[in-house]
């Protein structure tokens, strides 16, 4: 739901941007794609990528869940940050957008590492958990769907991802709407608000939230 990072001005964003890798041409490339696409604020913002890739190679992550994959950008991102015999397990359920992200996966050779369940997530989830047998199998989750289901979604990756592994979600500050009283009964942001509020009180997991892109809960799960 963001495409950069909120609250900095726009010469501050430049130097952040001219002070971290650039981003990398695959990725420019499929940035640029999305932005003809209606729903363009949906993907992540370049810095965002870079650190959770950053976060896959400092925790030596092999295997990656993410729930909502939009046009790929994450999960490519991701995925080049694995090791060659690293796997990514994608859930969505739109074709469309999918299928952008399979043509950027296959470009930039990880099409191998990644698995894509086209389905609603909580099934696919279902049948990871309970048809599949993978409890404690990933060690780092993205949480990007739809907003009212992130308790659920925060369920099964706190028993999908090992003990010590991340769990990460995007989007918790809403653009700052979640401490603004004006959007007091707006759907998406109470879902937002009532999932701040569980995580943080989930002795499940250790976590904190970071003022990048639209906000992101990073957790460690115990």
């Amino acid at each position: 739901m963001s495409l950069r990072s909120f609250g900095l001005d726009e010469r501050t964003y430049q130097y952040l941007l001219d002070h971290i890798p650039a981003e990398p041409d695959v990725l420019a490339r499929l940035r640029a794609e999305t932005a003809s696409d209606p729903k363009a604020n949906m993907q992540i913002a370049p810095e965002q990528g870079q650190l959770m890739a950053l976060l896959a190679r400092l925790i030596g992550a092999r295997r990656y869940l993410e729930v909502g994959v939009f046009t790929g950008y994450s999960s490519l991102a991701v995925a080049r940050a694995l090791p060659a015999d690293g796997e990514v397990v994608a859930l969505d359920s739109s074709p469309e957008w999918t299928e952008v992200a399979r043509r950027y996966w296959d470009e930039a050779g990880v099409a191998d590492r990644v698995t894509l369940y086209l389905d609603e997530a909580d099934r696919s989830l279902d049948t990871l958990v309970n048809t599949e047998g993978r409890s404690g199998a990933f060690d780092l989750a993205f949480i990007d769907a739809d907003k009212e289901n992130y308790p659920a979604y925060w369920e099964y990756c706190l028993e999908l991802v090992r003990p010590g592994g991340l769990i990460l979600v995007d989007n918790v500050l809403r653009y700052g709407r979640v401490a603004d009283p004006e959007w007091d009964g707006d759907p998406m942001t109470e879902a937002i608000r009532a999932f701040n509020d569980k995580a943080v009180a989930d002795e499940r997991a250790e976590m904190t939230m970071l003022p990048v892109a639209d906000g992101i809960t990073m957790a460690r799960r115990n």
